[in-house]
């Protein structure tokens, strides 16, 4: 699901215990790469983490306001929680070992 607004990031924070977004823009060559890796990893070994996208080239300012200035960005809330936040170089294997703990704890 595409978010288009700041707004919709603070409701799902609201409505939604635990749940992941990937800022990313079109024309970011690692974005398009590491874009399908990040949504097979969320889907297959997290399914209970919705994830959600942030097209900065569309909405520079969502990724601005929170504290996002670089491509690609990923973050994790868990029990309504920041629970995990990178930028830039984002490695899948940090990501699964970093999630897989707290996510069996929880689910």
């Amino acid at each position: 699901m595409r978010i288009q607004s700041l707004n919709e990031i603070e409701k799902l924070k609201e409505q939604e215990a635990s749940f992941c977004i990937y800022f990313s823009s079109p024309n970011c060559g690692v974005c398009q790469v590491l874009k399908p890796k990040i949504m097979s990893l969320m889907k297959d070994d997290y399914p209970k983490i919705q994830t959600y996208q942030v097209d900065t080239a569309i909405h520079p300012e969502i990724a601005a306001q929170m504290g996002f200035y670089t491509n690609p960005s990923f973050i994790v809330y868990l029990n309504g929680q920041e629970y995990l936040r990178r930028s830039r170089s984002i490695s899948l294997q940090e990501l699964d070992e970093s999630l897989a703990r707290p996510y069996k704890l929880m689910f």
